[in-house]
């Protein structure tokens, strides 16, 4: 866990903010070979990585917590949420997704996760998002935690706060075992989906 002051916090809101922000032709050309590579180097003993990661997670979870007081009150009954603050998608003809986030119990990170996911189809142009995952159920968590490699599948449910910009279902009443929110820095996307991403535990 990262607990810093002000300067610190208003850092982790810029950071998701400027993120989301656009994505540079660079940014494109790196992301294309992320998600065969990095997925194969992930694993980093000895840096700062956790940290980083952390450091995201915070900002993402103070975003949520800040802008959609229903969706925090979800989180508060989750068994287990896992924040992925930055996903980023990118495709010329085979399109693939990468990104890198914190299982976290009582707010408190116990595992740290990869994200990735690869389609044919296409594909031109990149873009990136966030996602949540609440594990609503001990055993939910608990198949989760014991996979070497979760992906995720149909019967995940997507929810939209209730009373947010976008119509969607009213988190209070959804009985799913994992809910899952997709959101970008315009706010949740409406029928995004992270059907067929993979999580694999790391060592950031």
């Amino acid at each position: 866990m990262v607990a810093g002051g002000p300067d610190e916090a208003g850092s982790n809101k810029a950071w998701w903010v400027g993120s989301m922000t656009k994505i540079s032709r660079r940014g494109v050309l790196v992301a294309g070979g992320a998600t065969l590579g990095l997925a194969a180097c992930g694993n980093g003993i000895g840096s700062n990585g956790a940290e980083k990661v952390d450091a995201r997670v915070n900002a993402t979870r103070d975003y949520v917590k800040r802008t959609y007081p229903a969706v925090a009150a979800k989180m508060q009954q989750a068994a287990g949420v896992l924040y992925m603050p930055l996903v980023t998608e990118a495709g010329f003809g085979f399109g693939g997704a990468y990104g890198r986030g914190a299982l976290r119990i009582n707010d408190t990170t116990v595992d740290y996760y990869s994200a990735t996911q690869a389609s044919w189809g296409l594909q031109i142009g990149a873009q990136q998002y966030a996602h949540i995952l609440l594990f609503m159920t001990p055993e939910a968590l608990a198949n989760f935690r014991a996979s070497p490699g979760w992906t995720a599948g149909a019967d995940i449910e997507y929810a939209l706060p209730d009373g947010g910009k976008n119509a969607g279902l009213d988190t209070t009443t959804t009985t799913a075992p994992v809910v899952a929110y997709v959101f970008g820095q315009a706010g949740f996307l409406v029928g995004a989906s992270v059907k067929g991403t993979k999580y694999t535990r790391i060592i950031p």
